[in-house]
């Protein structure tokens, strides 16, 4: 449902619309370079859009030429800017099968949370980045921060962290030397 009107080029971002979530609505999302540079090439490939055409319109691709003499390549047809692209799960199977590609299109936001995550961003950005309310869905999403605590952990047993307890000295040290005196 994306619409260019939500894609800010000069400020490279894209503004979310209507969302699953209250966190989701209305929130800026960045562009990176790469995601900045296929919007605009994408962008280009269509003739005068406008801000109320979608980003992904309905199309439908079949061989060029006319009935009976096909030249072989593929050509878009029935090209509706102002109608958003029928179905997701469609589009998702087809650019999987053409890129090769053998995950759901989930793993996508698995992904991300996941790279940030190991990129040591703070959660308050992760939540602000995935529309996500509850810390409980940052923790689901964040496979590399679990296994960045149980490393955490882990150290302790390692050797590699030293020193003394907090409690220097200990309590009972402390009551002995209080009733010594």
């Amino acid at each position: 449902m994306l619409q260019w009107r939500q894609v800010g080029l000069l400020e490279r971002n894209v503004t979310v619309g209507r969302s699953k979530t209250l966190g989701g609505e209305g929130r800026m999302i960045p562009l990176n370079q790469n995601a900045f540079d296929a919007l605009v090439d994408w962008r280009s490939q269509f003739k005068n859009p406008s801000l109320d055409h979608f980003v992904f319109p309905t199309e439908r691709y079949g061989l060029d030429g006319e009935e009976g003499v096909k030249n072989g390549a593929v050509a878009v047809w029935n090209l509706d800017p102002q109608r958003p692209i029928g179905s997701w799960k469609v589009a998702w199977t087809a650019c999987r099968k053409a890129a090769k590609v053998n995950c759901r299109l989930h793993d996508l936001r698995h992904t991300f949370v996941s790279r940030l995550g190991e990129g040591k961003v703070a959660d308050s950005t992760l939540t602000a980045l995935s529309g996500w309310m509850s810390r409980k869905m940052l923790e689901r999403y964040s496979h590399a921060r679990n296994e960045a605590k149980r490393r955490a952990v882990d150290l302790l047993t390692s050797g590699e962290i030293e020193g003394d307890s907090p409690q220097n000295p200990p309590q009972r040290e402390t009551r002995k030397t209080a009733n010594v005196q």
